[in-house]
């Protein structure tokens, strides 16, 4: 990347360690990098971020002045039977990252989720509210926030997530739009609520962020509130309006007991975003205008920007 040169100095561009570099989210945090930042990638299998010896020699070596860390052990139900290796990644990871961040200067983002609550709230999620994770996912990502929390390091942004869903990845817009594809009847859950969150609209906020010193907590999600039965209403309707013909005729709602899985879910997790706004001042997108968005970008190969 060529140096960024204005009336009075030439500026290097930051440079930003990218972890977990091959995921849904990383590739959009490559996609809309803006200008002044020098990306370096890593991901398995060179890069394990479980191994704290390379940890600390591949990033004393490069002195990044940001570390981003999408990686995650993300598959919610398998954590319920691989539970070393959940926590080891999204418990012990992230501690090992802060610590080496910690050693060279640089800034931690760390992404989490709102699998850390027991989804027991009747209003949104504060940064200050109680965590009671009912899966052994939300406990190993939790253990990963304490990690961060008491490595000592001062710089870093913690953004905690829901319901994800972007370009180059398995999402559940994806697996709607192939099941509606498939079949007349689809049953989906309605008794659990939470936000629909872009990965594009995410990764403009780390950035966001990253232009202010105002560390910490962070709660980031689309705007609104809906269930995954009326979330699959409005992908179909959206199908139906760019040209698709799904197949299916009938979404009926379902309770989560008739659905039943090895991981508990959260039944609410919707989450208050004021400490977000006001430490960037930006509005953040209706989760309907951004599954819009999505579906004019979901056809295009997802550019990276480096």
């Amino acid at each position: 990347m060529n140096l960024i040169e204005n009336s009075s100095s030439v500026t290097r561009p930051s440079s930003l360690a990218l972890i977990g570099s091959n995921g849904m989210l990383a590739r959009m945090v490559r996609t809309v990098a803006p200008a002044d930042y020098r990306i370096v990638p890593f991901d398995l299998p060179e890069f394990d971020l479980t191994d704290e010896k390379l940890v600390n020699r591949v990033l004393g070596v490069l002195q990044p002045e940001i570390i981003i860390n999408c990686a995650a052990y993300t598959q919610v139900d398998a954590c319920e039977s691989e539970q070393d290796l959940a926590f080891r990644v999204n418990g012990e990871g992230p501690g090992i990252l802060a610590r080496a961040a910690l050693a060279i200067g640089a800034t931690l983002v760390h992404i989490s989720t709102d699998y850390v609550f027991d989804g027991q709230h009747d209003k949104p999620y504060t940064e200050e509210d109680r965590t009671a994770p009912q899966s052994v996912y939300g406990q190993s990502k939790l253990q990963g926030e304490r990690e961060i929390v008491h490595s000592g390091l001062q710089r870093y942004f913690m953004v905690r997530t829901s319901w994800l869903f972007g370009p180059g990845g398995k999402n559940f817009v994806e697996t709607m739009i192939r099941l509606a594809g498939e079949r007349e009847e689809l049953r989906v859950v309605a008794d659990q609520i939470g936000s629909p969150t872009m990965t594009r609209d995410l990764a403009d906020a780390l950035f966001r962020l990253l232009r202010t010193d105002a560390y910490g907590l962070y709660h980031f999600a689309g705007e609104g509130q809906c269930s995954w039965h009326q979330f699959t209403l409005a992908i179909i309707e959206l199908m139906q309006s760019t040209g698709h013909h799904p197949l299916v005729k009938q979404v009926v709602p379902i309770a989560t007991a008739d659905f039943p899985l090895p991981a508990k879910r959260p039944a609410y997790s919707v989450f208050c975003k004021d400490k977000y706004r006001m430490a960037t001042g930006v509005a953040i997108p209706d989760w309907r205008e951004s599954l819009a968005e999505y579906f004019n970008l979901r056809a295009q190969p997802c550019q990276e920007g480096v």
